[in-house]
């Protein structure tokens, strides 16, 4: 089993020595403890030096969390030549009461419905080949930066004005850029944290692509993403307008027509055809398109791929439109870039049952930073402390991980009660013999 002593001696130059022995005794607790992850909970499990006004000094400290969450990722996670792509999503926690720092309500998908709670961005960086995704920064949302950009309706006349006046646009209206755009509140803060994320990697990784959810689906977004130098992977809506760009002769008076064919989702033409098969036990066909094509709301063109899916038996038929603002980027990369982002709701999902996301029961500002941001953190430990164990146990889980260091933790406090302390041998076997008692996948022979 790795030690954790040797995950944590690369931040030697990134923590203070005080703060860095604080963080590994709550690492080892949260590691080995069993219920809510509370400070009251830590200080029960820590042991020696970690007595709850310690727990209580640790996390009132000023802890820079990104750069532990790269540090860590660029000495045990990350492997030169690896391809990476960055990737983001918003995680609702549920919280009552009324003092907690940034408690709003705010939609959960988990619920569909809006519910009180605080809300944080988070952005990570996704191994394309490991399939895996590593948390990187965590900030705390205000309501106000929750809502995604829209574009304002036209003015539409009611009543008796309905109708009079000239036709077309106001006088005086003048033709706007779509490349300049005024980012809302929201992208603002995903573009401030996109860019201390790309300056904290520096030249260690190249980053061309971003992943984000459908609310992206949008040139505000497209625009925001473009000026910091990358590429948006996300999805459109399933109405969306799409029209092919226009290759046919100049009429010889007006502008240049810009838009062709529009798009029939249910009568792509043949030839953007990229793939085709059938799942003969489902009775389902899947048809893939790529096609470069124009969107009236969007400044530049769109690298579109559509999934037709048809039911054999019943001739329904449903279809997901991605899109990229890379033109280059084959159809396989863009699905597979999208399905990667995926990858993140398992750090949510970790964070909250293993890690104390949904625990913490502190109200003030800097608590409840690094109480998110060490429930994050400890998803990078437990990928770094699992990763060198899974070459003798494949199927190596979190909960088997944190078995073992519980079963370390009985098997230590019980050989103290003897008169003399066993051979270090006896102790790796007794916590190996005790740690198969709460295991759920089978081990190696060397666990």
């Amino acid at each position: 089993m790795t030690d954790i002593m040797m995950v944590f001696a690369c931040l030697n130059q990134s923590l203070h020595p005080p703060v860095l022995r604080q963080l590994t005794v709550v690492a080892q607790a949260m590691l080995a403890m069993t219920g809510r992850v509370t400070m009251l909970g830590l200080s029960r499990w820590a042991g020696q030096g970690g007595s709850y006004r310690t727990i209580q000094r640790f996390f009132n400290t000023t802890v820079n969390w990104s750069l532990l969450q790269w540090v860590l990722i660029r000495t045990h996670l990350w492997q030169r030549g690896e391809t990476m792509v960055a990737a983001g999503d918003d995680v609702i926690v549920t919280k009552s009461g009324k003092c907690t720092h940034g408690l709003d309500r705010f939609f959960s998908s988990i619920y569909s419905k809006v519910v009180p709670g605080l809300g944080f961005l988070s952005l990570s960086l996704i191994s394309v080949e490991r399939r895996v995704s590593y948390p990187v920064v965590l900030e705390q949302l205000e309501q106000a930066q929750t809502a995604s950009p829209q574009e304002v309706p036209p003015h539409k006349p009611k009543g008796k004005d309905k109708g009079k006046g000239k036709p077309g646009r106001r006088k005086g209206t003048k033709n706007r850029n779509r490349r300049e755009i005024e980012l809302s509140p929201y992208l603002q803060f995903v573009q401030q944290n996109l860019k201390h994320m790309i300056d904290l990697i520096g030249s260690h990784i190249k980053l061309e692509h971003f992943v984000f959810e459908g609310a992206f689906g949008n040139n505000d977004a497209v625009q925001m993403v473009r000026q910091i130098g990358l590429h948006l992977v996300s999805k459109l809506r399933h109405d969306s307008a799409l029209y092919l760009p226009y290759t046919g002769p100049y009429s010889g008076r007006g502008p240049h027509k810009k838009y062709g064919d529009k798009i029939n989702y249910q009568d792509i033409p043949e030839m953007y055809l990229q793939a085709s098969s059938t799942d003969k036990d489902k009775e389902i066909e899947t048809k893939i398109y790529q096609m470069k094509v124009c969107h009236k709301k969007f400044a530049d063109l769109l690298n579109v791929v559509v999934i037709v899916k048809t039911n054999l038996k019943t001739h329904k038929v449903a279809h997901v439109v991605l899109f990229s603002s890379d033109l280059e980027l084959f159809y396989e990369l863009v699905i597979d870039y999208y399905r990667l982002r995926f990858q993140i709701e398992f750090n949510f999902r970790d964070a909250k049952q293993h890690w104390g996301l949904e625990d913490f029961m502190v109200v003030k500002e800097t608590p409840v930073y690094n109480s998110a941001n060490l429930a994050m953190f400890m998803v990078n430990v437990s990928q770094a402390l699992m990763r060198p164990m899974r070459a003798q146990w494949p199927e190596l889980s979190v909960n088997d991980l944190k078995t073992w260091f519980r079963s370390r933790k009985y098997v230590v406090e019980t050989l103290k009660l003897l008169p003399e302390i066993p051979e270090a041998i006896f102790i790796d076997q007794a916590i190996a013999q005790v740690a198969q008692l709460g295991r759920i996948n089978q081990a190696g022979n060397s666990a």
